[in-house]
């Protein structure tokens, strides 16, 4: 790459061609103000905040987008530059509604900490806004123009990471809002739920919608047993908010958190992690054996699931049926438990601490209903949590290790690694093979399915056991696996599966696992606000980490998981199994994203 040399407020540095103002003057140790802009994404050079002076330009130019030319000479911070900022900022927060104390990214507002940067007085600002109904038609999410700065991220990200298109600006110049299309609402949109709008929102415009009073209900009515779970990812994110070493991992003090909050049982998902694959893993070995639908998709990412029945309801019945790991234990809670512990299920309220505002929507789902009961009854993301927290006056990092109350908390390190992208499909891996060849892998690190690649793909040979051998009429089984995560590669990879489907009649792939987030449940809708692809994948190899530490790090390892065979369900796969962790899948229209019709399927 060509080299260049630039000058920044007199510091003159090389940088490679095609670099940008910003990032030029980054690295000569300069800030430069922004607001639209975001490291994740394509400069859209909306706002106008990061204008620096380029010495021969009459005018201004827009330093996110701008690239550096040989001799360039740039001014970051003129008179003239910090007048105009000042104006265009005072423009928006004109016509914002400038609520920061109640405001759920009070604190992580980029608004709230640029105007504070650029000391703006708010009081001597003309108020210009003129109000709008904040929609809360949707279960997952709640879209507010009053708060929106017309940033524009979170079409980029709906429609150019995602493919969702869920979101567009209507009205035109000043009256300009993002919204829905024909303004209907996100709950009769093609939304799916996954959030990521909500983590690239700098302003809180988007946001998760609220269950926390419930749930601090639910804590405070004695007649209620209220038993929560929380999922592999949010253990590396919760200590961010708590003064922790960012992506720092203890579960300990989690389980001591949530005690303190006063709920009366404690499982943790990633027992139901290990659980889904043995269901998973079994409904893929019989697909094989029995000449079923491939590839297996997998089917714990209900943004992913959402999506599916939305743009590529032809592929259903590849999708693997088995429940997600919080659709399984929120089943479990009102029947197995209950049993064992002789609650009545009609008083017992199950919560899940999930990454994901996609959840949300997903535990509304009419069938998710198994255990006679709404299976899991409020989903918190992990902002919410920490509100709660935060609320009660529990510091997460001054708390004492403590274990949680009961069996179905106990997990391996497949478990844990569901939360990274390719977590699910090495977990998955780690036990096909015990289960097809009756020997365990000698390495279960498959790093071929780790990382941020958007697709990445893998062949594993597997021994077959001699009753498997015989059927197949082979000694090895050569599994193709792909891993996609964002919904833009899971579209990738669903248009190449249906080529390769209407070409030859069937899919190279055995095994599929897709993640509607960008870097998995790490990066999930309802994660901390600032969340960017270099904090997901440190997040991601938090988990990695935990998972070496694990004396069990395969699901089939988990006795508590085979003991719940035993005692409640019988077998894996068993009809009391279906019953109760899987499920279905309909077909929805593309414009609203309502069901058409449910998808019925013919599974070996």
């Amino acid at each position: 790459m060509k080299m260049i040399s630039v000058t920044i407020n007199d510091v003159t540095l090389e940088v490679q061609e095609n670099t940008t103002i910003l990032q030029a003057a980054k690295k000569a140790g300069f800030s430069i103000p922004t607001l639209c802009y975001h490291e994740d994404l394509k400069p859209t050079s909306a706002c106008g905040i990061c204008v620096v002076e380029v010495e021969g330009s009459p005018t201004p130019k827009r330093s996110c987008s701008t690239p550096v030319w040989e001799g360039m000479k740039v001014k970051t911070n003129t008179k003239h530059l910090r007048e105009l900022r000042k104006s265009l900022l005072e423009l928006i927060l004109a016509d914002h509604d400038v609520s920061c104390p109640t405001c759920v990214a009070n604190g992580k507002c980029e608004l709230q900490s640029l105007a504070y940067t650029m000391n703006i007085d708010t009081t001597k600002i003309t108020p210009l806004l003129q109000r709008r109904e904040v929609d809360y038609s949707s279960y997952s999410i709640v879209r507010d123009p009053n708060k929106c700065i017309n940033c524009g991220r979170c079409i980029q990200v709906c429609s150019e990471l995602q493919t969702v298109n869920a979101l567009t600006f209507s009205g035109r110049g000043f009256d300009s809002v993002v919204d829905t299309a024909f303004n209907l609402g996100m709950s009769n949109s093609v939304c799916v739920n996954c959030g990521q709008c909500t983590v690239y929102c700098p302003t809180g415009a988007l946001r998760e919608k609220d269950d926390t009073d419930f749930v601090w209900e639910a804590l405070m009515d004695e007649k209620k047993h209220v038993i929560v779970q929380e999922a592999p990812s949010i253990r590396a994110s919760l200590g961010e908010e708590f003064g922790m070493e960012f992506a720092e991992i203890n579960i300990g003090k989690m389980y001591a958190a949530l005690k303190r909050l006063g709920f009366n049982a404690i499982f943790d998902t990633n027992f139901s992690a290990d659980l889904t694959i043995i269901e998973e893993g079994t409904e893929v070995i019989n697909r094989i054996l029995n000449n079923g639908k491939l590839p297996c998709i997998t089917s714990c990412s209900p943004g992913w699931i959402k999506f599916m029945e939305t743009f590529f309801p032809d592929l259903a019945c590849n999708v693997s049926t088995a429940k997600s790991p919080q659709q399984m234990m929120g089943a479990l809670a009102k029947t197995y438990y209950a049993q064992k512990q002789g609650i009545d299920p009609a008083n017992i309220v199950s919560v899940s601490i999930m990454p994901c505002t996609a959840k949300k929507f997903e535990s509304k789902r009419s069938e998710h209903s198994d255990s006679g009961y709404n299976d899991v009854d409020y989903v918190l993301t992990t902002r919410e949590f920490i509100r709660m927290l935060k609320e009660a006056g529990i510091n997460l990092k001054d708390l004492p290790e403590e274990e949680p109350f009961y069996a179905m908390s106990e997990h391996t390190g497949a478990g844990t690694i569901f939360g990274a992208t390719g977590g699910v499909m090495e977990a998955a891996l780690r036990s096909v093979y015990f289960l097809t060849s009756g020997k365990n892998l000698e390495d279960v690190e498959i790093k071929a399915v780790r990382g941020l690649k958007g697709i990445k793909e893998a062949e594993v040979d597997i021994p077959l056991k001699k009753e498997v051998a015989d059927k197949v009429g082979a000694d090895t089984f050569k599994a193709k696996v792909a891993v996609a995560h964002g919904l833009g590669n899971a579209r990738k990879l669903m248009e190449k599966i249906q080529e390769q489907i209407k070409e030859t009649g069937k899919s190279e792939y055995t095994f599929v696992e897709i993640m509607a987030c960008p870097g998995g449940c790490v990066g999930g809708g309802g994660q901390p606000f600032g969340n960017s692809m270099a904090m997901r994948a440190r997040r991601g190899e938090s988990l990695y980490n935990d998972d070496r530490k694990l004396k069990h790090r395969q699901s089939h390892e988990n006795d508590s998981v085979w003991q719940l065979y035993k005692d409640f369900i019988g077998e894996p796969g068993s009809e009391k199994a279906h019953k109760l962790l899987h499920t279905h899948y309909y077909e929805r229209d593309q414009f609203k994203g309502q069901v058409v019709e449910e998808i019925k399927c013919k599974h070996s």
